[in-house]
């Protein structure tokens, strides 16, 4: 289980202290299927990077398995069983494809199991297994072969920050297959940072975030009507392009 207690982080903007995230505590329970979502600047993606480590929070408590990780590092995270798949990929020059897919499995992938995992997201994998994790690479190809390293790590929590972004209609509807038999599959907790209302319609639950709070969660039956209805523009008038209206 994740646990968020009374989580803040806050920003020093031009001598004045902004609040990016405002006093968040949730509860992840293992095995769901959960979205964040909310209008651009509401602290979705800043939320993820607290979860993951790569910021921390300027109060409050962060809990794994009942383990408090507030502090510890984005490596410790990932070795207590915590995966992150960033809304725009790094790029490693000098790693190829298939040693990525193995650091991040943390195990020797015959080249049929990696090539198996970047199938999943819709890349030939014979053009991709030896490619270099360079600039030769799109940020739709990138962002594919992160999400299939992630699928290859099979954690207790995957985090996924919107991973639409980037992905080409085509593979966009091929990503939602991914997710639905991922979470039958891995039987971990997938938490997706998205706007989309695709991956909305497939979550157990909906967080829905603004100005740094949360706003709502609930199930989907319960949350999803109410966002689709756009019956508060405050929170739903400012979604990208493609997601919802």
């Amino acid at each position: 289980m994740l646990e968020l207690k009374n989580v803040s982080f806050k920003v020093n903007d031009d001598g004045k202290e902004k609040t990016i995230v405002d006093d968040v505590s949730l509860n992840i329970d293992d095995g769901k299927f959960i979205v964040i979502t909310g209008p651009n600047g509401s602290g979705k993606s800043t939320l993820a990077k607290l979860i993951m480590g790569i910021e921390k929070p300027t109060s409050g408590k962060i809990l794994f398995n009942g383990e408090d990780i507030t502090d510890k590092s984005i490596s410790e995270r990932a070795n207590l069983g915590i995966s992150f798949a960033f809304q725009q990929p790094v790029r490693f020059k000098g790693i190829y494809v298939l040693d990525l897919m193995r650091i991040a499995a943390k195990k020797e992938l015959t080249v049929s199991q990696a090539c198996e995992y970047l199938s999943a997201v819709g890349l030939c994998a014979k053009e991709y297994i030896n490619r270099e994790i360079s600039s030769s690479l799109s940020g739709g190809e990138l962002k594919r072969i992160e999400i299939a390293s992630v699928l290859a790590r099979s954690t207790q929590l995957s985090v996924f920050d919107e991973p639409e972004a980037g992905i080409d209609l085509w593979s966009f509807q091929n990503l939602i297959g991914v997710f639905e038999k991922m979470q039958k599959n891995i039987k971990g907790t997938i938490l997706i940072i998205s706007h989309q209302e695709r991956i909305l319609g497939i979550a157990d639950e909906i967080v829905l975030l603004a100005d740094g709070k949360v706003k709502k969660h609930g199930t989907k039956d319960e949350i999803l009507p109410e966002i689709l209805k756009n019956t508060d523009k405050n929170l739903c008038s400012k979604f990208h392009e493609g997601g919802l209206n």
